[in-house]
């Protein structure tokens, strides 16, 4: 089942929406990765279930975003895609709880880091847990271990290169005022807690990535995106204006911009994969728009008609890209 616009060589308009989900219609907290041995893009979210009756029955709980898998499709151009099913994680119980994929390519390997909790659940409480998993075929899944992050509800990781070579990962400390937290690894196996990274507020899904000769965090405020700048991914500066934070007119874009994931497409510029409830409701849609660095701050204009055919040459090689 294939979902976007057909092909068109005459127009390389974003699609709006870039994807939705063909089964439960709440395609949330979108991955986009390329796959140099088929050539094929691959987009991991968590599918949420937006239109089942067992997961909303329930009014005064949250279980439809709970016994949730992460959804996977596939694109030969990054513009339309194929429903290729879900990559949840082996040995698990068939309704426990995925959420927030975040995938990456390192010496032929890639690595799945993604939230795990146990069963449904009617409300936000209880342990939560970072996962890692690697595949070389995005297909299958191996379980590698459960991440060290000193904390029992942990979700939401993104994961950058450091300049002396190390790896870090950022995730939301729900045990910590839903702050930005971070830990450390030398081989993207063994990890160790590094300590608070961003703090001031709560907020979640972070984003990490290089833009403009500097360093980016974007996280999801529930009031617009809130970004951070750095020269040295330790220290964080808060931008003064978020991004996404009034409605798009684009087709089902007319609602704030949730947990983002940016693809650098070059050093200027990048595509910002996000997530939005048209309408307000449960349903939602995967939108993608661009991003660029203006006077020093993150600049994005969802409303702006772009090209957009994503380029594996001008991506990051963690994201399967050459650049």
């Amino acid at each position: 089942m294939t979902t976007g616009p057909a092909s068109n060589p005459d127009d390389l308009r974003a699609p709006a929406p870039l994807f939705t989900d063909p089964v439960f219609d709440g395609p949330t907290d979108p991955t986009v990765v390329h796959d140099p041995d088929s050539g094929l893009w691959h987009l991991f979210y968590t599918q949420r279930r937006a239109n089942q009756p067992d997961a909303i029955q329930h009014d005064s709980g949250v279980a439809w975003v709970h016994g949730t898998d992460i959804g996977h499709a596939t694109s030969p151009d990054g513009r339309v895609w194929t429903y290729a099913g879900t990559a949840a994680g082996p040995g698990s119980g068939s309704r426990d709880t995925w959420w927030a994929p975040e995938v990456l390519r390192h010496d032929g390997t890639w690595h799945m880091y993604v939230t795990y909790l146990q069963g449904v659940r009617e409300d936000w409480s209880g342990p939560a847990e970072i996962r890692h998993y690697t595949s070389t075929d995005l297909t299958s899944w191996k379980y590698e271990s459960t991440v060290d992050t000193d904390s029992e509800r942990a979700i939401d990781a993104t994961v950058h290169r450091l300049p002396d070579g190390k790896w870090r990962m950022w995730f939301k400390d729900e045990r910590r005022e839903s702050h930005i937290y971070a830990a450390d690894s030398e081989d993207l196996y063994a990890w160790t807690p590094a300590g608070p990274a961003v703090t001031g507020q709560a907020q979640e899904g972070p984003t990490v990535f290089a833009l403009g000769g500097v360093y980016w965090m974007v996280t999801d405020g529930w009031s617009g995106l809130l970004v951070h700048r750095s020269t040295d991914l330790e220290h964080w500066h808060r931008q003064p204006v978020p991004l996404l934070a009034g409605p798009g007119r684009r087709a089902f874009d007319e609602a704030l911009g949730h947990h983002a994931m940016a693809l650098t497409q070059g050093p200027d510029e990048a595509f910002l994969f996000y997530f939005t409830h048209p309408g307000g409701g449960r349903r939602s849609t995967v939108q993608v728009a661009r991003l660029r660095v203006r006077d020093g701050w993150l600049r994005c204009d969802r409303d702006e008609h772009f090209d957009y055919l994503p380029d594996p040459s001008k991506a990051d090689g963690p994201r399967g890209g050459t650049a």
